[in-house]
């Protein structure tokens, strides 16, 4: 007897119509994002204003003269060299804070650490702790050890983005299910492949978050390079904040300021764009799923009897 055909069952991707705003919900949410968008971006007018002005006398509420001025007082003060650095620095504690987060969130939420609460804490530590009290009592240790000031600025500043990195790759394996490696084990995968075919590509979002955080914390420095570097590793905000503590040079500092935007929000919408194709995919990935022993089911429901047999 063939088995009765199961109903296809809708797609994830099919908005339901509960969820789609409709009417003054439309307008609300429209108005809404504009507000936001505005909120954060009128504090770039007068940055840019300034970058564009060779003068601005008061009370003129525009630049009195436009030019690149500001462009190349920026360049005089080594805006690229600086840049250059502070992208190399945050691309290194990146790549070394996220792996190192990962393992830490995985052990955390898998069980396998002893006394996790007491861990959890420890990788709290220091976000809770005052950065300079911290930076200087570290600061001793590392000069006492003869390590490299370059050396010792990426492995504070590790340990400073290792909160961030963990907590959100923890977020990340709370939805893991470990049921997918299992399965591709069973089916002959060796771990390696496991890991670059099934563990990444699940995790790809998550860990771009993460590098995210991390590249933030080290792009954003300024108390350990100028502590721990002791001057050989100058990076963006350290010109910034010595332009700005000077006098006559606001248009050098507000083009400095806005190259000190550009790298976040790349990053931003890079990370963005991951987590809605991560997101499309999943949803192309799944498909509509039988209930186990089908056979069986419609037989036990349609019992034969001896005469039908018969």
């Amino acid at each position: 007897m063939p088995s009765p055909t199961l109903p296809m069952q809708s797609t994830p991707t099919m908005q339901s119509t509960l969820t789609t705003p409709r009417g003054a919900g439309r307008v609300i949410r429209v108005a809404l994002t504009m507000l936001l968008v505005a909120w954060f971006a009128l504090p770039f007018l007068p940055l840019v204003l300034w970058a564009s002005a060779d003068a601005w006398s008061f009370p003129s509420p525009l630049p009195t003269a436009w030019g690149v001025q500001g462009l190349e007082e920026a360049l005089g003060f080594g805006l690229v060299p600086g840049f250059a650095r502070s992208v190399l620095l945050g691309s290194v504690v990146a790549a070394v804070a996220t792996p190192l987060g990962a393992l830490a969130a995985r052990a955390l939420t898998f069980g396998t650490v002893p006394f996790p609460r007491t861990v959890s804490a420890l990788l709290l530590a220091p976000i809770a702790l005052p950065p300079f009290a911290a930076v200087l009592g570290v600061n001793v240790l590392l000069l006492r050890a003869y390590v490299p000031p370059i050396v010792g600025v990426v492995l504070v500043l590790v340990v400073l983005a290792l909160p961030y990195t963990t907590f959100v790759m923890r977020a990340a394996y709370g939805a893991y299910d470990l049921s997918y490696e299992e399965e591709a084990r069973l089916l002959g995968a060796t771990p390696s492949q496991v890991l670059r075919r099934v563990h990444l590509p699940m995790i790809a979002p998550a860990l771009a978050r993460a590098a995210f955080l991390a590249f933030l914390v080290a792009w954003s420095d300024y108390i350990v390079t100028v502590i721990v570097g002791g001057g050989e590793l100058v990076t963006l905000p350290l010109i910034v904040a010595g332009a700005a503590a000077g006098l006559g040079n606001d248009a050098a500092v507000a083009v400095m300021s806005l190259g000190a935007v550009i790298p976040p929000v790349l990053l931003l919408v890079g990370v963005l764009t991951l987590r809605g194709s991560g997101r499309a995919a999943g949803g192309r990935r799944r498909r509509p799923s039988a209930p186990p022993n089908t056979t069986s089911a419609a037989s036990s429901s349609h019992p034969t009897t001896p005469g039908a047999s018969a």
